[in-house]
């Protein structure tokens, strides 16, 4: 039964933890395009930012990531012998990485509350797919569990990586044209 509970808890907080990483990126790529407003302009939406960033981090994310680790490492200490298995090796990996994502993201957190950031949007933009592409690894090796649907997940992997990155650069792309756009009339 505690199993369960930790589970439950698991689910709950990984989708607040993710929730929270999509949307903390997605306003250091609001924040850094801020940059190009005028400058009294830019100070109000800095300070702004600096609010909403520190409580979506500190109130929500972190947090999340906490409980998410804890309930996960409950249900690892109930149930050994998942430790014994080759997916949730993989699995450990990934979740690695997604923790160091979230602490790069909160040095970018600080970077940008002291302007100090050298982040691009575009860089903002590609890094915000990492993300998608840990959590979509996550889960693909939570559901398949087997060695020959990993060589289908890997290659569908790297093709969702790289179309999400084409989609990025064409999203760009199509700014541009209309700020052109918007500027000559």
């Amino acid at each position: 039964m505690l199993y369960l509970y930790a589970k439950a808890i698991h689910i709950i907080f990984v989708i607040c933890w993710m929730a929270g990483l999509f949307y903390m990126v997605r306003l250091f790529i609001y924040h850094t395009e801020a940059r190009q407003r005028p400058e009294a302009e830019y100070q109000v939406l800095h300070g702004q930012f600096v609010v909403m960033e520190r409580k979506l981090w500190w109130i929500i994310t972190t947090p999340a990531m906490y409980l998410t680790v804890a309930a996960g490492l409950v249900m690892l200490y109930v149930n050994p012998a998942l430790l014994h298995m080759g997916w949730m090796h993989v699995k450990l990996v990934f979740v690695l990485g997604l923790v160091a994502y979230h602490f790069v993201c909160q040095r970018m957190l600080f970077n940008l509350r002291a302007e100090t950031s050298t982040w691009t949007s575009l860089r903002l933009r590609l890094w915000n797919e990492l993300a998608t592409v840990l959590l979509f690894a996550i889960v693909f090796v939570v559901v398949l569990k087997s060695a020959l649907h990993w060589i289908y997940g890997v290659a569908g992997l790297l093709l969702l990586g790289v179309m999400l990155m084409v989609a990025v650069r064409l999203y760009k792309k199509i700014r541009e044209r209309g700020s052109d756009n918007s500027k000559a009339s």
